[in-house]
């Protein structure tokens, strides 16, 4: 065998989470020096910067993009995920960076090599791109974005009533990560209505307050604005908004219904306002500025947004500044804007179930940040687990705390309650009244519903397969008794190879079963998978060759109206 050197907290690493023959696989992997041809090379100002030809730094951007940026950044300043800096890598070396990139940890770095999505060469490839300068992408200005709108359908052209006969309210928008599309699927027969081109790696669907309007917008900040009312539903209109983006929403308050959208992107860190029938651009904001602890950031990147049910407001999170805008769309020739200060590293969250508390995750701050959306003030800075990752949360009343919101970890296994009823339970108000075990870090997901008494928790970046496809499943009014682990992927019957990972516990609209995605990767099968929520056994398994890397789900009328 060939001698293998990597540092000694690499090698514990593996020793940890590997067994024996799977160690000598990787110890023969790293041992081996990337080729290089003789191609033109890539110039990096750091001669200590690893060898690569302009080809292989192409490739690597993309894929950069593709897998990582949503984490660590466009310019790699790090946020959910490390900083990835060459101030970093060049000190952690090659054989050091492709342990991690490979076989991934149990504080949410997913294992891409041993699970089937990336092979060696590939991780060896990202392993030296990440200890190059990271290229910064281009500014997007109203102009660049208007140019990029297209109509496929004018408004005047559009139906004035619904034309077909599908139950709109029990549709699920199901994002095609990596073929760039969704999957329109009826919850009542299960079958697939349409397939819609869209753009990478769709982020969130979100419905308009009308429920007629699906607005979807992937990774590559391509929106797409679909119209539920066509004999079958499809997209009328898109732009891009810029180069990478994850959220968009829409106007929610009385008067204002499906009258505008607002997109935010990752790059460039700006947001977007827009009409919300034609995307025509109309407001771009730039969110670059000062963090919470007065430093300058020049890349806060836009995470979540919510429309207010309360006023003319959209509730727009700055990641990496920990700046909440509460923005008033009511005239955007005067648009006013109060910003709260909170924590950094803002990312996913919800309302509480009175649809007046917005709880958002300040992620690496291992925060839950509260806004009151009727005042327009901060409420509470709650502490929890590592990495926070809710979603959008799940609401339920607690036997003892009365209305609750949780949330999962991507760094932990806990799963955190935090009081929400100011009211009637003012003592457990904005506090984490409770906290128990999930089955492992790796959560992206956790649900419930109104009508049901389960809670589901999802760990599909686990690097522990059994782990990651499966899921936790809790009796609400007996958390104490511990979860039940449901084997989702083997619901699916999709044989042993791939990655299989279980994520995004959806609720239909009448709450009486949940749907996950059996997320395997591109070249291999994937499923949606239906359990019945009082039985907690496998109902249904949505298998075709056209769901490609299903991961989010959102049920038209859940999404509507903030049921979670």
């Amino acid at each position: 065998m060939k001698s293998f050197r990597i540092s000694a907290l690499a090698q514990g690493v593996l020793l940890a989470t590997l067994p024996f023959a799977a160690s000598l696989a990787l110890a023969d992997a790293v041992s081996k020096p990337a080729v290089q041809s003789q191609q033109e090379m890539h110039k990096n100002s750091d001669p200590k910067a690893p060898p690569m030809t302009k080809a292989e730094f192409e490739q690597a951007k993309q894929i950069y993009f593709e897998r990582c940026a949503g984490c660590h950044g466009v310019l790699r300043k790090g946020a959910t995920g490390k900083p990835l800096t060459p101030d970093i890598t060049l000190g952690k070396g090659t054989d050091y960076l492709k342990v991690f990139i490979g076989y991934g940890s149990p504080a949410g770095m997913p294992n891409w090599q041993s699970s089937g999505e990336m092979d060696a060469a590939t991780v060896d490839l990202m392993a030296r791109y990440i200890q190059q300068e990271p290229p910064t992408p281009p500014e997007y200005s109203l102009a660049d974005i208007e140019k990029t709108r297209k109509i496929y359908l004018p408004v005047e052209k559009r139906p004035t009533k619904k034309m077909n006969s599908y139950n709109l309210e029990n549709i699920f928008s199901v994002t095609l990560r990596d073929s760039g599309e969704v999957a329109l699927i009826d919850g009542d027969s299960k079958q697939i209505i349409n397939i819609i081109k869209t753009g990478y790696a769709v982020h969130i669907s979100r419905m308009s307050k009308s429920g007629r309007y699906l607005y979807v917008i992937g990774r590559d900040a391509r929106i797409n604005l679909i119209d539920l009312w066509l004999p079958k539903p499809d997209n009328v209109a898109e732009v891009k908004v810029g180069l990478e983006a994850r959220s968009v929403e829409t106007s929610k308050f009385k008067g204002f219904e499906d009258k505008i959208a607002v997109a935010g992107t990752y790059w460039p860190p700006q947001f977007v306002i827009m009409d919300g029938d034609t995307l025509k651009p109309r407001k771009v904001v730039s969110t670059r500025g000062m963090t919470v602890d007065n430093e300058y950031h020049p890349e806060p990147r836009v995470a979540s947004i919510v429309g207010s049910h309360y006023k003319p407001e959209f509730v727009i999170n700055a990641k990496e500044t920990g700046k909440i805008m509460m923005v008033d769309y009511s005239d955007l020739n005067n648009l006013k804007t109060t910003t709260l200060d909170s924590a950094k590293f803002l990312h996913d969250g919800g309302f509480d179930s009175s649809g007046r508390y917005f709880l958002v995750a300040a992620n690496a701050s291992n925060k839950i940040a509260v806004v009151d959306t009727k005042v327009g003030k901060l409420a509470a800075l709650v502490d929890v687990g590592k990495i926070p990752h809710p979603g959008r949360g799940a609401n339920f009343v607690h036997p003892k705390y009365g209305p609750v919101w949780s949330t999962s970890h991507l760094g932990s296994e806990e799963v955190t309650l935090i009081g929400t009823d100011p009211v009637k339970h003012p003592q457990y108000a904005w506090k984490a009244v409770e906290t128990f075990k999930g089955q492992g870090g790796g959560s992206l997901f956790i649900k419930t519903h109104p009508k049901s008494k389960n809670l589901w928790v999802d760990t599909p970046l686990n690097p522990d397969a059994k782990i990651s496809q499966s899921v936790a499943v809790y009796d609400i009014n007996n958390l104490a008794k511990g979860p039940q682990i449901v084997d989702v992927a083997g619901c699916a019957k999709l044989g042993d190879d791939g990655a299989k990972r279980v994520v995004q516990p959806e609720y239909n609209k009448a709450g009486d079963e949940v749907w996950f995605s059996v997320w395997s990767a591109k070249n291999k099968q994937s499923a949606i998978v239906v359990v019945d929520d009082k039985t907690r056994q496998c109902k249904a398994v949505i298998k075709d060759k056209r769901l490609i890397t299903p991961t989010g789900k959102f049920n038209v009328f859940n999404t509507q109206h903030d049921v979670y």
